[in-house]
């Protein structure tokens, strides 16, 4: 398999090639020339295998310039019960009759990114080792890919981590996970403004050529192809739980503000998984729903991205959407930079009346948003009808996801992170706190290291140069 670049500027290159950078040469993110389609009867023969095994089969056909057995060993040593605390590792439990929650906080960080981080630890590792190289990873959060990326990374061979988090703006247990971790190659930058200047600096820095050769840039964020494809095996995991027939279809709902959760799902679909409908659900900075509603894709301003207690969410600029672009625009790369320089001088683009949005809308997603009230709402119904109590962010995929229901149609909602997490909104929402997995009872109490900085990309710059190495 070859990939190549959203905005065209990219030689063909193996996963190995693209494993530990993000965004591509030109600016764009990197793309499966083809992506791989489902053999006959392959997706029936599948319904047996365990977790590892199903992440072998399908990563194999991503990463199929990695020698099998290798593949095997990393997955294997990453998806195990030690890890995820259960050997399902992404359970499927029912909420109601038809409506499925898909288990993806088992991990250490009690957040759905685990799934995906704790592969590319060990694969960012096994790549270093083969080279004697190292690696500094530059990412941004709102919340859970900082901590499941630090997770995941530390204690790693050859690996710094420098992450970058808005000031203030994460729940409490977020902060504690992230800030109390002391590995002398974690580095936590809290950055005073919001997710969205925290993802503008990690593109610039990617963006500047040199300085990430000289310095080994790379990233874990959802730009990161590795870490999408790694998150297209629980679409399928689910799927195979909740049927009984190689054709039946199921529907998804995700919550979603950087498009990488629901991208993976998009990419199931494209391989031959039956998928009906993709169900993407915002918070109140609604971007993305948007966008599926009309066709415009209008980004916000710093200073308009609402704080909200679905908080890893509170994101503008999505930026794993332009892969999702690039398949609705025939794949035409010129396209893509057009509507991406539209973006940057008027700060939107409109695929509305356009057979592009025509396309958007024959791709299977619809889309719904959610304030405080309705997952409050939600989640208290959710523990009245079946004693599970959700998550603030799964709350939204539920609420959108039941607007969407059709009789006939499982619906799989994809939880996001578990309710220890954001303690003071379940509180809000039911009276009581959240029961906390063994080992994270004092989190909060722990002694915390971090760094406060303004949104300055010279300023970070300098930072990693002199903590690199």
């Amino acid at each position: 398999m070859r990939y190549v670049s959203t905005r065209g500027g990219m030689a063909p290159a193996t996963f190995s090639d693209i494993l530990l950078g993000g965004l591509a040469p030109d600016g764009g993110l990197t793309i499966p020339q083809l992506y791989p389609t489902l053999a006959p009867g392959e997706l029936a023969s599948w319904r047996n295998l365990s977790y590892p095994e199903l992440a072998f089969a399908i990563l194999s056909k991503f990463a199929d310039d990695l020698p099998a057995a290798a593949l095997r060993a990393l997955i294997d040593k990453t998806y195990t019960a030690a890890i995820f605390r259960t050997e399902a590792i992404t359970p499927l439990v029912p909420l109601s009759d038809g409506v499925w929650l898909l288990g993806l906080s088992n991990g250490p960080t009690l957040a759905f990114k685990d799934i995906a981080l704790q592969l590319l630890g060990n694969l960012f590792e096994y790549a270093l080792l083969k080279t004697d190289g190292h690696l500094n990873i530059l990412g941004a959060t709102s919340g859970d890919t900082g901590s499941s990326a630090e997770y995941a990374m530390r204690g790693k061979h050859g690996i710094r981590v420098f992450m970058l988090s808005p000031y203030q703006k994460m729940s409490r247990f977020q902060t504690a996970q992230m800030f109390s971790l002391q590995d002398p190659n974690i580095f936590n930058i809290a950055v005073r403004g919001v997710f969205d200047d925290c993802q503008d600096i990690v593109k610039a820095v990617s963006n500047d050529a040199a300085f990430k050769a000289r310095y080994s840039i790379g990233t874990v964020n959802s730009i990161n192809w590795a870490r999408v494809a790694a998150q297209v095996v629980y679409y399928f995991k689910g799927w195979l739980a909740a049927t009984t027939r190689d054709d039946q279809a199921v529907s998804f709902a995700v919550p979603s503000g950087n498009f990488g959760n629901i991208c993976a799902g998009y990419i199931a679909k494209r391989m031959g998984l039956p998928i009906h409908r993709l169900i993407l659900a915002t918070n109140e900075n609604n971007v993305l729903d948007e966008f599926f509603r009309t066709g415009v894709y209008r980004v916000r301003a710093t200073t308009q991205v609402m704080q909200t207690s679905s908080p890893s969410m509170d994101i503008s600029k999505a930026s794993n959407f332009e892969r999702f672009v690039y398949d609705i625009v025939d794949r035409d790369p010129a396209v893509v930079r057009n509507l991406w320089r539209q973006l940057d001088t008027k700060g939107f683009f409109d695929l509305s009346g356009s057979d592009y949005f025509r396309a958007v809308q024959a791709s299977g997603f619809v889309s719904g948003s959610s304030t405080h009230q309705d997952r409050m709402d939600t989640i208290r119904r959710i523990y009245r009808e079946s004693g599970i109590i959700i998550d603030t962010h799964t709350a939204d995929g539920v609420k959108v996801g039941l607007e969407y229901r059709e009789d006939g149609i499982p619906l799989i909602c994809v939880e996001t992170a578990l309710p220890a997490k954001f303690e003071d909104s379940i509180v809000e929402a039911l009276g009581r706190s959240p029961d906390r997995p063994a080992g994270y009872e004092n989190l909060e109490s722990l002694p915390q290291r971090f760094e406060v900085m303004d949104p300055n990309m010279s300023q970070i710059q300098d930072y990693i140069v002199h903590h690199a190495g």
